[in-house]
Parts: structure tokens; sequence; C-alpha cells
């Protein structure tokens, strides 16, 4: 028996109705999965919500999860994201205490990994970064020697690469 755990990313387009969040997310948890990362966003199609979440399973254990989530019948489509063929994106806001003597520091960080400083004041600055998973950790691993207040993020969105047969 397999009992290596995979992380997958998984999208699954729903009907746009109220209480389907609840629904799908109530299933994982019953299951047992622990949800790593989610996030809902509307689709070109009003009447269709896009929900993407990230987990951690046995082969086995996704394969069930997966035909159960597509059992619901306010599941329209329900597929991974494979990472070798889909692009992740993230939104990342930190609040980092500083001074004027670090800001020179921190301003040669942010510029490298191409983030923002979206507010400033006497004693901190906050700076947004977009971007891959892996570009968000590498920023925040170089900012952790300064002291960082708050962090926000907004889990992983992806869209596979191409256009798909079955008409996503």
């Amino acid at each position: 028996m397999d009992k290596v755990l995979k992380k997958e990313v998984i999208s699954i387009l729903v009907d746009n109705q109220a209480g389907v969040l609840g629904r799908v997310v109530s299933l994982f948890g019953r299951r047992g999965f622990n949800i790593d990362s989610l996030t809902v966003s509307a689709t070109n199609d009003a009447e269709i919500s896009r929900i993407t979440i990230v987990f951690n399973g046995t082969e086995q254990a996704l394969h069930q999860i997966l035909t159960q989530t597509e059992k619901l019948e306010v599941v329209r489509d329900i597929f991974t994201l494979d990472a070798g063929n889909s692009l992740y994106r993230e939104l990342l806001l930190v609040k980092i205490k500083c001074d004027k003597n670090d800001r020179s520091a921190l301003r040669e960080i942010i510029e490298i990994y191409r983030a923002k400083i979206i507010d400033l004041s006497k004693d901190s600055m906050i700076v947004e970064l977009t971007g891959a998973p892996e570009k968000l950790d590498g920023f925040m691993d170089m900012v952790t020697c300064y002291d960082v207040a708050e962090v926000c993020r907004t889990g992983i969105t992806g869209i596979e690469r191409g256009i798909q047969q079955k008409g996503r």
C-alpha cells in the first residue's frame, strides 16, 4: 500500500450559488484532509465559480477524494493541475518593522524580487509580492532577519497552459 504523501493542486468548477464552498470543504474535512491552501474565484461564466484546493495525501486517498468530490451535484468539473503543465500564482502582503537604517537594505531585497512597497511609515513598511509560491517562500526567507510584524498570503491559484479539450 502506497503511504507516500503527495502534494496535489486541484481545480473544481462549481455552480455559483450559496453554500457550495461549505459543501466542498466539509467533504474534505470529513475525510480527514487538511487543506493547505484554498482560493475561490469567478470565471468567465457568471453561473460557474472556480475553487482551487492544495492538500496532501497518499495516491489512493487523493483518488478517493477526487471521486467523491466529483459526485457532488454542484460540481461541474474537477481536475488536477499538474505542476509541469500549469501556472501557479499567489499574492503576499507582509508588514515589516523597520526604521530609516533598515530601509535601504530592504529596498534591495524588494527590488530583486520585483515586489512593491505599498505603504511606508516611520516604523514599518508593507510590501506586496505576487508570483509562484516558491518565489514568495524565497522572499520570506530573505526577510526573516528583519522584524516581520504580519503576513497575509492568498493561497495558490492556478491554471493549465494551452487550450484543454474538456471546454474548461
